[in-house]
């Protein structure tokens, strides 16, 4: 398995969750918010991120008309 390269994503991460022991490590990111029905931060726009609603429906409603 390759390394993670935790510095170069901690610099594209716009999760704003303060506490949050995965920042910059994605795959576990990923892991946990998938176990959550959920995705990650990075892939909401900053505004909808602050307000913690990473749930798919909530990125179905930003994406679904931008095809």
């Amino acid at each position: 398995m390759t390394e993670c390269k935790k510095d170069n994503n901690l610099a594209r991460c716009n999760c704003t969750y303060e506490p949050c022991s995965r920042k910059g490590v994605c795959c576990d990111c990923l892991q946990y918010h998938w176990r959550m029905k959920e995705l990650p931060a990075c892939l909401f726009p900053d505004d909808v991120e602050k307000t913690y609603d990473r749930s798919l429906r909530r990125f179905i409603e930003i994406y679904k008309d931008r095809i």
